[in-house]
Parts: structure tokens; sequence; C-alpha cells
């Protein structure tokens, strides 16, 4: 088996399915990588999504036999969205991140690597694979960095020269000893703006993220959002772009080369109101295609009661109060309790006030006091 011609003939292959950049890695030990994460435990800096195991997630022989190269592949994503809604002062929306624009990236990913999978096994019965997007062992990050897919940025996003950050990555782990391509030199330089724009200062600098800040993180965690960052998160129902929004490499990088990835802008920018009282049936029908749904309605919902909160929206009032009568979960009648608050209506105080004489949950307790008290300040 020719290797170089094999190597080609994977590249053509890879375009002819769709995948719009591909680059070839070592399966050596991401040896400066573990260092960084055992750090970063060491810290506390991790989201605990991640694979605990950090020998799995840096040496890619504990996932294939004999590993000797890792295919990388990046889909480019749109930036812009087409014909989005406006937020009205009857109608306010939120936001989805980029990510969660379309179909699922991750399902879309894995069905160009079946293919890719299927294409060597058919060229080396033989071979051996194990392809994963975002939830497997390795770091999409820094096999797309090794693999020459793009630098990795100081907004902790590989950035492309073609497509920005605007990409979703994957990979396959193989026996195959595929020549390796050169990495891309790091070209962020001297500028800082993502580490300077970022709301809750979790790019502690630059290429270092405390993850337990990062907006993106907290929009995904289901308990009582911690009162410092319900500020910050503004309209955010799912993940924050404002690290990748801002890098000058992003200026103008808007590709929509994937008809599946192109964003329903309805889904995009939900309507928040309707959100408050989804049933799980419906909240599945209408956004479990998307990644942002991957947690459930829970964090979307707790999420969407903030937003209505940092639009200070008068009209919700009656559906918060609702929620803090009938729900059953104390993180959204707790929330919601905040929210009304926030939103200052003085006839609120009455309510909050008798529902405090009712409220057994003391987490719930303590957001309703919180809630009063906004309320007489």
């Amino acid at each position: 088996m020719n290797l170089q011609t094999l190597k080609s003939e994977v590249i053509d292959f890879s375009k002819s399915i769709g995948i719009d950049k591909i680059g070839f890695a070592s399966a050596d030990t991401f040896e400066t990588l573990k260092g960084r994460l055992l750090m970063q435990q060491a810290l506390g800096y991790q989201s605990g999504f991640e694979e605990p195991d950090i020998e799995k997630r840096t040496n890619p022989g504990l996932l294939v036999p004999k590993a000797k190269s890792i295919i990388a592949i990046a889909l480019a994503y749109p930036s812009k969205l087409k014909d989005a809604p406006r937020s009205t002062k009857e109608d306010r929306r939120g936001i989805f991140c980029r990510a969660s624009w379309g179909k699922d990236y991750h399902d879309v990913l894995r069905e160009k690597l079946a293919k890719l999978e299927a294409f060597l096994k058919e060229k080396s019965p033989d071979i051996l694979v194990k392809s994963m997007v975002d939830t497997g062992e390795l770091s999409d990050r820094a096999v797309a960095e090794r693999a020459g897919i793009g630098w990795s940025g100081k907004n902790c996003a590989i950035i492309t020269p073609e497509f920005g950050s605007y990409v979703y990555l994957g990979e396959i782990v193989t026996n195959i000893p595929f020549e390796p391509d050169q990495p891309v030199e790091d070209q962020c330089g001297t500028c800082n703006k993502c580490v300077d724009a970022c709301p809750t200062g979790a790019l502690v600098q630059g290429g270092q993220l405390n993850a337990q800040r990062c907006i993106a993180y907290l929009t995904q965690t289901k308990g009582f959002l911690p009162e410092e960052f319900r500020q910050k998160i503004g309209n955010r129902l799912y993940g924050c772009d404002t690290c990748q929004t801002v890098c000058p490499e992003n200026k103008g990088k808007d590709f929509h080369l994937h008809e599946e990835m192109e964003p329903d802008p309805e889904l995009a920018k939900p309507s928040l109101k309707p959100l408050l009282t989804i049933s799980n049936r419906e909240f599945k029908e209408k956004f479990g295609h998307v990644s942002g749904s991957w947690r459930g309605k829970k964090p979307i919902q707790r999420n969407a009661i903030i937003a209505l909160a940092h639009y200070k929206d008068d009209t919700a009032v009656p559906d918060l109060y609702k929620l803090m009568k009938e729900d059953p979960r104390p993180v959204i009648r707790g929330t919601a309790a905040w929210a009304i608050g926030k939103i200052g209506h003085a006839e609120s105080e009455e309510f909050l006030q008798q529902q405090l004489e009712t409220e057994e949950d003391s987490d719930v307790r303590k957001e309703i006091e919180t809630g009063l008290k906004l309320l007489r300040t």
C-alpha cells in the first residue's frame, strides 16, 4: 500500500463528501496538553463535561492499538443569521449560539466520519479506526492544531486561515502511519480582543479558560445560576459567541456550505415567553435536532427567565407568577422569584411575600428574599 497515494485519495474523497478541511497528525502522546490539563484540573478550571481520564485525553494509543496517526477534519458553519426576527417590547427574543444553529453538528460530523471510515476500510480491510466529535476522549482542538487545520487562538478555539474559528472539528485515530502535515503558525500576535471582551473574565489569559466562569458552560448547567452571572448572560439561551465575534480573524467570515447547518431563524432566536411553559414533548419536537437541546428544556427555561429579567419585560410578570405557583422545579420557581424582583413591579411585593409564607424549599425562599430586596431598592 502506497501511503502517499492513499493520503491523496483520502483527501480527494473527503472533498467529495463535503469536508471543508482535512489534515493529518502523528498519534504521539500530547505531552504539552497533558501538563496543561493537569494544571487546569488543579486550578478547578474544568467544566466537568470532559473525559475525566487525562491519560485517555492525551494518549491516542490507549484508544486504538498501535495508533500511528490521526486524521482531523473541519466543517465550516454560518456566522450570519438571515431574516433574523426582531426582538420587540411585545415579543422579546433569546439567542442560541452559532454552534446550535441547524442540525446538531455532532450528527453531521459523525456522518462524514463514518463515510471516511468506510472508505478507509475499503482501501485497507485490516485498518483500525476510532472516530470522535467533541464528546470523545481526545481534545479536538489539540488534534486539529497538530494536523495543521488551524492555530489555537487566545479564545481557546481553532482559527483557520480560510474560515476563521467558525468550524466544527472531528477526528479519526488509525493505525495507518500517514505522513503528518505541518502545523499552522500562530497568528494571534499581540491581539488580546477576545480576552478583553469576555463578559465574565473566563479567559484568564490568552489560551487559558476557566470553564466554571464561561457563559457557554454556565448556560448548560441545571442548577441555580450564581447571581453574579445573571446580568452577564443577557438574552443568551445556550452558548456564547463573544470571543468569536470580536476576533479580527472572523471579520467577514460567513460560510453557508452545508444545507443541514442552515439555521431556522425562529429556533435560533426564539420568543422567550412560550419557552416558559413548553412541554417536554413540544421541546423535543421543536428543538430536539439542535445541539443546544442536549441538556433538556430546564436550563433553556431558566435562561429564558433570566433573559426576560434582563429586558425588564413587564408583560412576562403574569407568566412568572404562574411559574412560582405551579412549577414543581425549585430552580424554575426560584429564578422566577428573582426575575420578578428584577423587573420591579411595585405590586409584585405582595405576591412574593405570599409565596414566601407558603414556599418550603430553602433555596427558593432565598431567591424570594432576594427578589423582595430588589423590589425595595
